[in-house]
């Protein structure tokens, strides 16, 4: 926290460390409404999956938007050459995923082609519910290229979690 405040915000951000992720999600799109003066419940988010998995890989962050890392995948993987989710490897239960770019997008409509996969704390998928009607556990849903339908992954329960079972 010190490093950021003196030399301001980092260029990549590990989203399990947030204690409130949800939080950060709402001050990252507000930031970026006062940035360009937009209305707030405009905005959407557009994710890009990077080439690249660790902090040391990147320079500097990206001048829209910010870089998320430290999430895995349950029920499927990441296929590095393809950019696309695919199923598990054998006797695989949890995948790293590549850094992710959440890119803030006015009037942002999904491509319906993407799995939506929902993002979660931890692999518990459960949580209490809040004041919103949502689960604390849930983050958001991020979209994900796919070369299957997505309700293939819907039906096999893939998703994107922060934290591991150890």
């Amino acid at each position: 926290m010190h490093d950021w405040l003196m030399n301001g915000p980092p260029k990549a951000y590990w989203l399990p460390g947030f204690f409130f992720p949800q939080g950060f999600m709402t001050g990252f799109l507000q930031n970026h409404a006062r940035k360009y003066q937009i209305a707030i419940d405009s905005l959407g988010i557009r994710f890009k999956v990077l080439h690249v998995f660790d902090l040391d890989d990147i320079t500097e962050p990206p001048d829209d938007g910010l870089y998320v890392y430290g999430l895995f995948l349950d029920g499927a993987r990441w296929d590095t050459n393809s950019h696309t989710i695919e199923n598990s490897r054998l006797g695989e239960l949890y995948s790293r995923i590549p850094m992710i770019h959440f890119i803030p997008a006015e009037n942002y409509t999904p491509n319906p082609k993407d799995y939506s996969a929902p993002c979660y704390k931890t692999s518990v998928r459960a949580g209490i519910l809040s004041t919103t009607g949502q689960s604390t556990n849930f983050i958001l849903p991020i979209e994900l290229p796919t070369s299957i339908n997505p309700s293939y992954w819907v039906l096999k329960g893939a998703a994107i979690l922060c934290q591991l079972n150890d």
